[in-house]
């Protein structure tokens, strides 16, 4: 029988089940995995905090649909992971936490650092267990990869210092399996949508995350139909190019066209998504869902029939069924409507002045001047907004951003997990302020890990999405200021290629120059304060809101700040 220690047998089933990289900090009770580890083909990647760990790590997981791990010591260190883990279990990304923990013979002693794992992390994930007995720790590590795998959301393995370095007669034949079943509707779920479609006349589809795998077939069924197709932002990178249907994004980011078509539709298939907010659902249109999880049907607005399949293989079902439609006239409207509002935000793109530079021009210059193969990562707030409406993509490029989770400081540790596993792709980080702050000290861990990000700096000197969402409520805004220093010099002194620009006749070499840097660059930029994100459609209780804003600011003697803000988006 094979003697090895916990730790090596952890690794075993971790190399086994696909993972290459690690991320986190060492530290004592994690000492015998990663001596583990540094003997093994899976790659250690020393971050500076946790959280930008998980985030990372969250990343790489999501877009290569593949285990991938991170680690930290007992108490505060693997604490520290919660917020990057939450936001891959979010985001359905299959990643494996080693939680280092105490001797078991300390725990329930309130010892220092003592951190009750187990029920921390049972609510935010598919697998949570600590090994108790070294004979149990492959079965216990190869379910943690396999329900990771298979449920497509976060395993956390609480390990001991002792179990980790005790040996173990290493004889069992346990491994990770990863089956890939297909799921369709059955026959009578498939006439009663063949039956609905055919006899509807104005369709429009809107595609969710569960059409990430199905672009062909979703043109194929919107061509047969003659639907329109809007879609969530979370799969803009995956349905947006070659979609001669496309309406554009639903919801707050959207475009009128997106939001119009799903209003006005008679019948809406909704395909591998479950928008969040009823408002932008239509109110009479029968509704259709196919989603692979039941308990997702009907979820946040009622429907009218729900079906269990995945998208791609349903659509394929559907096909042959379904009688081809003639009529244009609904599809031909919102396309042109659609077009009719990319060429109005472009021109807002347009630099106006160099002492304004609008957000939206930088980051279609960024789109302009990235590979045509680019990964963009983008931080929530006013930066996500920008990004769904100004980068392009064209089935090569990729754009993550923290969509369900929302969390802040996201960009940056995302494009570090990018970077590491797609070393020869370009990967771009556009981050706000507030959110490059949060996690600065991570800028190292692109210099010490030698990952050439490009990162530009969306820099307004405030909490900007959080100041409009307080404008729009009638407030006056508070406490969203931030003083951020210089964030070109402070780069620069962590080893970045970094400069700052304000005037908007140079940006555009800026730009090039960032990015056709050799090595890790940063472009902090400093963007006109006032540009608001434009709802696509505005109703009386925004103007209403914004008025009372705007006296309650004159009242305040802020009345300069009201005026420069309506004048520039006016």
């Amino acid at each position: 029988m094979a003697q090895k220690k916990v730790a090596e047998v952890l690794i075993d089933v971790l190399t086994q089940a696909g993972v290459t990289h690690c991320y986190g900090i060492v530290g004592d009770t994690l000492n015998a995995v990663t001596n583990a580890i540094y003997h093994s083909e899976i790659e250690w990647i020393h971050v500076r905090h946790e959280e930008a760990g998980a985030l990372a790590a969250g990343a790489e997981a999501f877009i290569t649909d593949k285990l991938t791990a991170c680690a930290g010591s007992c108490g505060p260190g693997s604490l520290h992971f919660i917020n990057g883990i939450y936001e891959a279990q979010r985001n359905n990304a299959p990643v494996i936490l080693i939680a280092s923990q105490l001797v078991s013979g300390n725990l329930g002693t309130d010892f220092p650092q003592e951190v009750d794992f187990l029920s921390l992390y049972q609510s935010i994930a598919v697998y949570c267990q600590q090994v108790n007995d070294p004979k149990d720790a492959r079965r216990i590590f190869t379910q943690a990869a396999q329900t990771a795998l298979t449920k497509r959301g976060v395993a956390v393995v609480i390990l001991p210092a002792d179990i980790s370095q005790a040996e173990v007669n290493d004889d069992s034949h346990y491994q990770v399996w990863r089956p890939n079943p297909v799921l369709i509707p059955n026959e009578d779920e498939l006439q009663q949508i063949v039956e609905i479609l055919n006899e509807s006349e104005k369709i429009g589809i809107y595609a969710g995350i569960g059409c990430q795998y199905a672009h062909d077939e979703l043109i194929q069924l919107a061509g047969l139909l003659k639907a329109p197709i809007a879609h969530t932002s979370r799969v803009k990178d995956r349905i947006e190019y070659d979609n001669p249907y496309n309406v554009g994004l639903n919801g707050m980011f959207g475009t009128k066209a997106g939001v119009n078509m799903i209003k006005e539709c008679d019948t809406l298939l909704l395909l591998g998504c479950g928008f969040a907010w009823s408002a932008f659902y239509p109110q009479e249109a029968t509704i259709i869902q196919v989603d692979n999880d039941a308990t997702k049907l009907g979820l946040r607005h009622p429907i009218n029939l729900g079906v269990v399949g995945d998208v791609k293989a349903t659509i394929q079902a559907l096909l042959p069924k379904l009688t081809a439609r003639n009529d244009t006239q609904f599809l031909d409207k919102y396309v042109e409507l659609y077009q009719q509002m990319i060429k109005k935000l472009d021109k807002k793109a347009i630099m106006e002045s160099p002492q304004s530079i609008h957000p939206q021009y930088l980051v279609e210059l960024i789109d302009h001047y990235a590979t045509n193969s680019a990964m963009f990562t983008a931080d929530v707030g006013s930066a996500m907004v920008w990004a769904c409406r100004h980068l392009h993509m064209n089935g090569r490029r990729r754009l993550l951003i923290s969509l369900k989770h929302a969390t802040m400081a996201n960009a940056m540790p995302q494009a570090l997990g990018l970077k590491k596993a797609f070393p020869n792709n370009q990967v771009i980080a556009i981050a706000g302020d507030g959110g490059i702050t949060m996690l600065l000290g991570d800028l190292l861990t692109a210099i010490q890990e030698n990952l050439p990000i490009k990162i530009f700096v969306l820099n307004n000197g405030s909490l900007n999405f959080v100041e409009q969402e307080q404008k729009s409520e009638g407030l006056v805004n508070r406490y969203t200021d931030l003083q951020n220093g210089d964030i070109a010099m402070i780069a620069q002194g962590m080893g970045f290629y970094a400069q700052s620009v304000r005037d908007a006749h140079l940006l555009e070499q800026a730009v090039q120059d960032c990015l056709n840097h050799n090595g890790a660059a940063l472009l902090n930029v400093y963007i006109n304060p006032n540009e608001l994100i434009i709802p696509p459609k505005i109703g009386i209780d925004n103007v209403k809101n914004m008025a009372l804003y705007g006296a309650k600011a004159i009242l305040e003697g802020k009345g300069k700040q009201v005026v420069d803000m309506f004048k520039d988006n006016l």
